[in-house]
């Protein structure tokens, strides 16, 4: 096929579609019903706690810390992959590595337990690396496909389908589970969450290909990797930073990017977890339905979310779109410390969903419109993403030390809050212009 030129309307479907393959991923496994699952066979095992080599870990706080690890791999193998990458040339293959990894790992988690703790983590922690590992590829894709003037409203695009692709699965789950008789044994319904988990592998695997079909490979050189290509990427990574310190505009960015993205994510990750928690459910069968509506709930306002912050930085400009994403973002923590009851959560989800995908989409087109003209976009967009996972890192550490210690999700959200306070007035200080 002859490939297609920048801006296409096809191509730029092709890249956005992506987003409806690996979503799935970011919703059912990190976000709804792994969540569920995790702490439902906990419940199955009438404990709270994980064994680790003789300590006792708290089961959330645990999850926690296999999270912020696999963030730690991946901003260390992300300058090297993205150093690879340039040297051949060749992203697809890359991102088609990670998708197949992450995949397959979905799939792994069928047979996940407490009891065989290394494997079961391990292949959790398989398919974080897979997931985030792939978004470094499919990120630096976006300024090669689209032209300045149309990144904002593409990259909504891509979360707006991913949004959708993965209610859709998440829909099917849900029919799944709940078509368990409510006087049927847990185990029942654990067995269909497990066989959820091979449908997202099957799903993500089976859709990206429609990506790859229409993807540029790269400007293929025919260089072979050698043991010294491995650590240009590092090379490469010190040079961006040059560059950024440069860069009065972009390091000021960069450096409010990572305070308030830390935040973001962290909330998205543990958000299922602190409602099966902390949230005084009737009983466990209301607690799986409430969670998942809650989950469905963001979903569907986040597509109206993305759709208005698309909308508002055009008029209002990026910067200040985030700056008021990011106030609405502190007042959100400090209510959810609040919360009790599962109508309060259900009110406080629904505005995470409004601000949720708005966030994550223009922080990413409002980075691409930073960029300077160059052609190494997968090294720029490497130190991007080495940016958001050492900021996931510190968030998901500090949130789940916070629980350990004081035994209450609530503290640490209230905590979390902060950073977004730290990000807005960073972000103050970035020079606006017509950005």
């Amino acid at each position: 096929m002859q490939p297609l030129q920048k801006g296409d309307k096809k191509l730029l479907n092709a890249w956005a579609f992506y987003d409806w393959a690996n979503s799935v991923y970011s919703l059912v496994i990190a976000s709804a019903i792994f969540p569920i699952f995790y702490e439902a066979i906990f419940a199955q095992k009438n404990r709270d706690y994980v064994d680790v080599y003789g300590y006792h870990f708290k089961g959330t706080a645990m999850i926690t810390f296999v999270t912020a690890l696999a963030f730690l791999i991946v901003a260390f193998i992300s300058p090297i992959l993205s150093g690879i990458a340039d040297y051949v040339g060749n992203k697809l293959a890359f991102l088609r590595f990670f998708c197949y990894m992450g995949g397959l790992s979905c799939i792994g988690l069928y047979w996940f337990t407490i009891d065989n703790f290394f494997i079961s983590y391990t292949i959790y922690l398989f398919g974080l690396v897979g997931f985030w590992a792939s978004l470094v590829f499919y990120n630096s894709y976006l300024p090669d496909i689209a032209f300045p003037e149309q990144q904002d409203r593409v990259s909504a695009r891509g979360f707006s389908m991913g949004y959708i692709g993965s209610t859709i699965l998440l829909v099917i789950n849900l029919a799944m589970v709940m078509s368990v008789p409510k006087e049927a044994p847990l185990e029942d319904k654990i067995e269909m969450m497990r066989y959820s988990f091979v449908l997202v592998g099957i799903w993500w695997i089976g859709f990206s290909h429609i990506s790859y079909y229409y993807l540029p490979k790269g400007v293929s050189t025919g260089h072979k990797v050698t043991r010294a290509v491995l650590f240009d990427g590092f090379d490469e990574l010190k040079l961006v930073w040059k560059d950024v310190k440069k860069n009065l505009v972009l390091r000021r960015y960069l450096t409010s990017y990572f305070v308030f993205i830390m935040a973001v994510q962290t909330v998205m990750l543990v958000a299922t977890y602190f409602g099966a928690e902390e949230i005084n459910w009737e009983t466990d069968s209301q607690k799986t339905t409430g969670l998942i509506i809650s989950i469905l709930v963001i979903q569907i306002v986040a597509v109206i979310g993305a759709f208005l912050t698309s909308r508002a930085s055009g008029k209002f400009g990026n910067i200040n779109t985030l700056i008021f994403l990011n106030a609405f973002w502190v007042v959100l923590c400090l209510v959810a410390y609040f919360v009790e009851t599962p109508n309060q959560f259900y009110g406080v989800a629904g505005f995470v969903g409004l601000v949720m995908g708005g966030i994550q989409s223009l922080a990413r087109s409002t980075y691409s419109k930073f960029l300077p003209e160059t052609t190494d976009t997968a090294s720029y967009f490497s130190f991007y993403d080495v940016t958001e996972k050492v900021g996931i890192v510190i968030g998901m550490s500090v949130y789940g030390i916070i629980y350990q210690v004081t035994g209450s999700m609530r503290n640490s959200i209230v905590f979390l809050g902060i950073f977004f306070v730290i990000g807005l007035l960073l972000l103050l200080r970035v020079p606006k212009n017509d950005k």
